[in-house]
């Protein structure tokens, strides 16, 4: 497999890259202490249009290639974690109603989603359930024109903010989704505040009681919620936090080449010493080989291919465990300094746990591809 980005994608990339460090790096640290991500800054990534980067341009959308989408992600992971699970939730929620919704559902939110009308996010994780999320709780009733779903969610990066939640609920046993709209009667909103990470992810736990939703408002078919709604934003999802745990980990490596440059110890800079330069190896080429595993799901999805799916595994379990890795040796770098909110580092330390949790954790990646191996062997 070759590699090349095309003029266009360069061109584009050296765009993401500016807009990132103009306008998300520089309040990322912020944000984290405030445990917000402002509606100024979301306004100023709708006005790029990056919320409708994976949506056809009949929709107002950019229409990128799936390479151009990874780039995209991979320079928002390198300024703020948060600000990348913005793409990552609004994204899956787009591409569903896409793939999924009917056409007076895609006339009526695709162009308020890549527009930046609305914020999206995805409610399929509740108190009670994670991984097994065939066993959600939240319930769904039909009554007259309507479903009554009554339950919890929680865990709900940008819940906070979101005017439009793609909601998975049981309808007779099977798990089926729907539109929720934050306006809906019976519906509200919980803060999440205090976590470890992914700080301002604007995270909520939501409740619905005898929550009212429109029939219309069904995705997809009743009972193919997990089986094709989900799994279809899920593999987005996973394919942009990989990409983001790249750009993240790019971070870390520039950060602790520059601190490693200026920091002495024992009268010679840090960058003198070989523990350090075996250390700032080990990162380099960590980050390259991901990168490398996000390219090939990048490329196979454009293609059309299905191992893309299973590619995209690949790419998000190693990808996730990499940035523990990478952010832990640049916080080590750092030593002391790496302890504190003034140097980047702590905060991509703190939010890497995340990756290997959100949209499938390392276990569950663990399991799939082993059985898929087994499988081709």
């Amino acid at each position: 497999m070759r590699i090349e980005l095309t003029a266009e994608q360069m061109k584009l990339q050296e765009e993401f890259s500016s807009f990132v460090c103009n306008e998300i790096m520089p309040y990322a640290g912020q944000n984290d202490r405030d445990e917000c991500t402002p509606g100024s800054m979301i306004e100023k990534i709708a006005q790029k249009g990056y919320l409708g980067a994976m949506l056809p341009t009949e929709y107002g959308g950019l229409e990128y290639d799936n390479i151009t989408l990874g780039l995209l992600n991979e320079e928002f992971g390198k300024g703020c974690s948060s600000a990348r699970s913005l793409l990552t939730v609004h994204g899956m929620v787009a591409l569903a109603i896409l793939r999924w919704g009917t056409e007076e559902q895609k006339h009526n939110w695709l162009p308020k989603l890549a527009k930046g009308e609305c914020v999206a996010a995805f409610a399929l994780t509740e108190p009670n359930v994670g991984s097994d999320a065939k066993s959600i709780e939240t319930t769904a009733v039909l009554s007259g024109s309507n479903y009554v779903i009554n339950g919890k969610k929680k865990w709900i990066t940008m819940g906070q903010v979101a005017d439009l939640f793609l909601l998975f609920a049981q309808y007779e046993g099977k798990p089926t989704a729907f539109l929720v709209e934050k306006n809906f009667p019976g519906f509200s909103v919980k803060p999440i505040k205090g976590l470890m990470g992914a700080k301002a992810s604007m995270i909520a736990e939501l409740t619905l009681e005898d929550c009212v939703v429109p029939a219309e408002n069904l995705v997809g078919k009743e009972g193919t919620g997990l089986s094709h709604v989900a799994l279809y934003s899920l593999d987005y999802g996973r394919y942009t936090i990989a990409w983001g745990c790249v750009g993240a980990g790019q971070a870390c490596v520039d950060e602790s080449i520059k601190y490693a440059r200026r920091r002495k110890q024992f009268g010679v800079a840090l960058r003198q010493h070989q523990l350090i330069q075996k250390m700032i190896t080990e990162m380099v080429v960590e980050v390259k080989a991901a990168r490398m595993l996000c390219y090939n799901a990048g490329s196979l999805k454009d293609c059309g291919d299905p191992d893309s799916i299973m590619e995209t595994w690949v790419a998000k379990y190693f990808a996730s465990k990499m940035i523990g890795k990478v952010a832990g040796d640049a916080v080590q770098i750092h030593g002391a300094n790496g302890f504190s909110s003034e140097y980047p580092v702590e905060r991509h330390f703190r939010d890497a746990k995340m990756s290997e949790i959100i949209e499938g954790t390392s276990q569950m990646h663990e399991v799939l591809i082993a059985v898929n191996a087994f499988r081709n062997i």
